[in-house]
């Protein structure tokens, strides 16, 4: 299988604008997302998709690979769609832009699930990681997820999923980390379909999925470090990589 990883990038950020250019201990935060990626040594291909002048050169002046969008995207996605559908690749993953301290052997783990007879009814996938603190399960920046036995999400949300209302049974609460991966065809599928009313209302692009009877395989990693999504995660990344 032929497997690449593409990086959506926007310079624009609700809660943290510029975001991606951000520095984080002397490299900015697409750089060192970009360097991660690529030095996990699993894709065959890494590559930075983004509709900013400013992120294509800050890649492109370091060495790395990058491509301009040719048009406006409602998710990072439909932004790596776009830039897939001329290629000849079997599986694509989706890497944040504001994840620095992506790893190995979770993306690993990823890719395994499309491996044999039973990865292959395997379209979609991504990770999630056990959240311990409640405060981090009450705040809406932690995109909570909840899954069947068989580890296929049932539901994607900013809110607290389950509800603990029996105070008695011990929850597990699943962060979702936005890394996904997709067979090529389920990607393009997926830029050709509406947004979903769910993803409209939460603003989680995998409930598009979810809402069209596609199911998406959840895979449980260990920590994987800081998401920056506001000047705050900023801070803690910066504390994490001084340890």
């Amino acid at each position: 299988m032929k497997k690449i990883a593409l990086i959506p990038a926007r310079y624009a950020a609700t809660r943290f604008p510029g975001k991606m250019m951000a520095v984080l201990a002397g490299k900015t935060v697409i750089w060192r997302t970009y360097e991660s990626t690529r030095a996990t040594g699993v894709f065959d291909e890494v590559m930075v998709v983004t509709d900013s002048d400013v992120i294509y050169e800050e890649i492109t002046r370091n060495g790395g690979k990058a491509v301009m969008s040719k048009r406006e995207h409602e998710s990072g996605s439909d932004r790596i769609a776009e830039a897939v559908e001329n290629m000849d690749v079997d599986i694509v993953v989706n890497v944040q832009g504001d994840t620095p301290f992506t790893q190995k052997e979770p993306l690993e783990k990823l890719l395994k699930v499309f491996e044999g007879e039973e990865g292959k009814k395997v379209q979609v996938a991504s990770l999630m990681q056990v959240l311990k603190e409640w405060k981090d399960i009450e705040d809406p920046n932690f995109v909570k997820v909840t899954v069947d036995k068989d580890f296929n999400a049932l539901f994607f949300s900013r809110s607290v999923i389950p509800y603990p209302r029996d105070k008695d049974v011990n929850s597990v609460y699943y962060e979702h980390i936005g890394i996904y991966a997709f067979r090529r065809d389920a990607l393009l599928q997926f830029t050709r379909t509406p947004m979903s009313p769910l993803e409209a209302a939460e603003k989680i692009e995998c409930l598009r999925y979810l809402e069209n009877g596609i199911p998406m395989k959840m895979v449980v990693t260990d920590y994987m470090g800081v998401e920056i999504d506001t000047p705050e995660d900023l801070e803690r990344a910066s504390r994490l990589l001084e340890k």
